[in-house]
């Protein structure tokens, strides 16, 4: 059997198994032909007529029926997790990285700095991978990366080391802004847990392998979206913005805040830069009782 049959064959079973994908890649084809190639440690752009031997495709066949049988992600099952071209590492202690916010990263930013950026911060940094990612967009910064759960941060740490970026990347154990004391910021990026309860009850089996806590964010899914609109203000520099993503939460937000000016680069990312704001966010916002929603009502600026 040579190498592009196994990936035909496996990405058959998958299609047959019903599998649910999202976790970097969205079809059977794609899914089989990265738990093959990288199952077997080679490269993506491995020749499809090389033969496979016998104890590869037994080593295959065993992950194909994980994938299938326990609805594992492959990200899970090979350790590996691919974002913008850089592999990371991951197991079951952080989310499978697939942030939208990554393509920001490579220039799509630019246009809304307002001046350089020396300092950033990766809000709810899970594995590590955005604050990496900023690192590299970003050579002359120094990065802080900040995560509730300590498992995660060690994760992080596994992935700042692979990249060898320790000596401009600091990770910080923090409840959202929580423990960073008066440290302001040119860029802060956040993906936080904004899935809404009822979401969260129809998730597939692939998704609940991963750790709860980085996917609940209250009945609209905006509890940690409002505490982090709320502090942003006090730990951006004067001409600081915040990118966050939200995933589907974009119309549940602007219900939130219909008068709060942010801009949306992606439909499932917003930009708020409070020095743009009539009352320079003056009137942080705060949350109303019921659901974590925010209760600010700042004026509308003109961008």
């Amino acid at each position: 059997m040579t190498l592009g049959e196994l990936v035909a064959q496996t990405a058959r079973r998958f299609a047959a198994a019903g599998l649910r994908y999202g976790h970097g890649t969205d079809n059977p084809y794609d899914e089989a032909s990265w738990l093959v190639l990288r199952g077997l440690g080679l490269p993506f752009g491995a020749d499809p007529k090389r033969e496979v031997s016998k104890s590869e495709q037994r080593r295959i066949a065993a992950l194909a029926e994980k994938r299938m049988r326990r609805r594992v992600p492959t990200a899970y099952l090979l350790h590996e997790a691919w974002l913008d071209g850089l592999a990371f590492f991951v197991d079951r202690r952080v989310i499978v990285p697939r942030s939208h916010l990554a393509g920001l990263l490579r220039g799509r930013m630019r246009p809304w700095l307002r001046g350089p950026v020396r300092r950033i911060l990766d809000l709810c940094t899970g594995s590590g991978c955005l604050a990496i990612l900023a690192a590299r967009a970003f050579p002359q910064a120094r990065v802080d990366a900040s995560d509730v759960s300590r498992a995660a941060l060690a994760v992080a740490r596994r992935n700042v080391a692979q990249y060898r970026l320790g000596h401009r990347i600091r990770l910080i154990r923090s409840d959202l802004f929580a423990r960073l004391g008066r440290q302001r910021y040119d860029l802060v990026l956040t993906n936080p847990p904004y899935v809404s309860a009822a979401a969260m009850r129809a998730l597939p089996p692939e998704y609940r392998y991963e750790p709860g806590v980085s996917l609940a964010g209250g009945r609209e899914g905006l509890d940690f979206v409002s505490r982090i609109l709320a502090a942003a203000p006090a730990h951006l520099s004067e001409c600081g913005l915040l990118a966050c993503e939200v995933g589907s939460g974009r119309h549940a937000l602007e219900r939130a805040y219909p008068r709060l000016p942010l801009v949306w680069p992606r439909d499932e990312v917003f930009i708020y830069e409070p020095a743009r704001t009539p009352a320079a966010a003056g009137k942080s916002a705060t949350r109303s009782r019921g659901g974590g929603q925010a209760a600010s009502r700042a004026r509308r600026a003109a961008w």
